[in-house]
């Protein structure tokens, strides 16, 4: 989510407020005691929240342990929203998306938020179950921007919308790899190391495409 704004009714602000609250505590209790470990009634009750509270605000533990990159990629069908292509190519286009919604998460705390919640989905497999559906959904949602907002460079209608789903998997598939080295790493998780990472990863995607592969070893000589 974006920081709160000041200019938001009171109403807003209180559900902005208690949304951090859950995911904080989530990241806190799951982190502490493991994911299964935690109930949905020990949560709420930590945040002093009731259940129907909860759900109004998330669909499952698992929606909020997952919430700081969940709310990048929302960030991500933001701006897409309202970008310009400029004449680039689709890929190229989706990288600077990206770039423009991790800039726009929270300089105070999302980076840490996001560390932990990568490290809780590591050891959480209905999480990465989570994940996968809620990228799924995203996907669909951000080829169906594309093709409502713009036009690509083919005539057939087919192949355009297969060059959308192509384009996004491969952006996915970037982020993914740069948010793993990005986890791993000692230190320095910040949102610009975040970036940095993904745009090296979306350097080698030509690469990728252009690679030879020979027989490596004894299967060279046979």
């Amino acid at each position: 989510m974006t920081p709160e704004n000041p200019v938001l009714p009171l109403r807003e602000r209180k559900k902005l407020r208690t949304r951090q609250a859950l995911i904080d505590t989530a990241l806190e209790l799951f982190g502490e005691h493991g994911f299964d470990r935690v109930t949905l009634d020990q949560l709420c009750e930590s945040v002093e929240v009731s259940k129907r509270t909860f759900f109004r605000t998330f669909s499952s533990k698992e929606d909020v342990a997952a919430a700081p990159t969940q709310d990048l990629w929302t960030a991500f069908l933001e701006v897409l929203e309202n970008c310009s292509p400029q004449g680039r190519p689709l890929v190229s286009l989706y990288e600077e998306v990206v770039v423009e919604a991790i800039g726009r998460m929270p300089d105070q705390g999302w980076a840490e938020r996001a560390l932990a919640s990568r490290k809780l989905a590591a050891l959480t497999p209905s999480m990465d179950a989570h994940g996968l559906a809620f990228c799924d959904r995203i996907s669909r949602e951000a080829a169906a921007v594309t093709e409502r907002r713009f036009t690509l460079d083919t005539a057939e209608e087919g192949v355009a919308a297969l060059r959308v789903r192509l384009a996004l998997d491969m952006l996915v598939s970037a982020f993914h790899q740069a948010l793993a080295a990005w986890v791993a790493q000692p230190s320095g998780h910040t949102r610009d190391d975040l970036t940095r990472r993904f745009r090296a990863v979306c350097a080698e995607l030509p690469g990728a495409f252009a690679a030879r592969v020979e027989p490596r070893g004894e299967e060279s000589a046979r």
